[in-house]
């Protein structure tokens, strides 16, 4: 394994889409299991909140715990800003790392295309770096933030996931 010494990681997606939907998209467990890894992620939507990111029987089978990422919301303005913890239980290693910061940022332009930012500091954190950042340190073919991105713009954009 290879540390990084990003502490800020940016991505940035341009879906034809409302922020409402994408919004719903990543708020919703009945959208958000629909692209990305399997498993869906579970939002209380209150500054306080807790976050929760559930494997599939799919990912426990191979080895996942049941609660892949945990975290608490920080930030709320649908539907256009959310700002969360962030923590993944995959490993001892990477749990003893902490919690992170994600920022979710919806921005309307032209012609019904939103600009999503996601904002990923990882301070402190470099396994969890590598893994958001595509660089998978537990070596099961992770694609992070960019792999999720590209799947939710499939998803909104042509109604089909790359698991589809």
């Amino acid at each position: 394994m290879t540390a990084t010494n990003v502490s800020t990681q940016v991505f940035q997606v341009f879906i034809k889409a409302t922020p409402e939907a994408i919004w719903n998209a990543i708020t919703d467990p009945e959208w958000n299991r629909k692209y990305g890894y399997p498993g869906h992620s579970e939002y209380d939507l209150r500054p306080g909140g807790a976050f929760r990111a559930v494997s599939s029987e799919e990912m426990k089978a191979g080895g996942a715990p049941g609660i892949g990422v945990d975290g608490e919301v920080v930030e709320v303005d649908p539907p256009r800003r959310l700002v969360q913890t962030w923590r993944f239980l995959f490993t001892p290693e990477m749990e003893a790392e902490g919690f992170t910061r994600v920022t979710w940022e919806t921005q309307e332009e032209v012609n019904g295309v939103t600009r999503l930012t996601v904002t990923h500091e990882v301070e402190g954190a470099p396994l969890t770096a590598q893994q958001v950042g595509g660089r998978d340190p537990i070596d099961q073919g992770g694609g992070g933030w960019d792999l999720i991105l590209s799947d939710l713009k499939t998803l909104l954009e042509t109604g089909k996931s790359f698991h589809s």
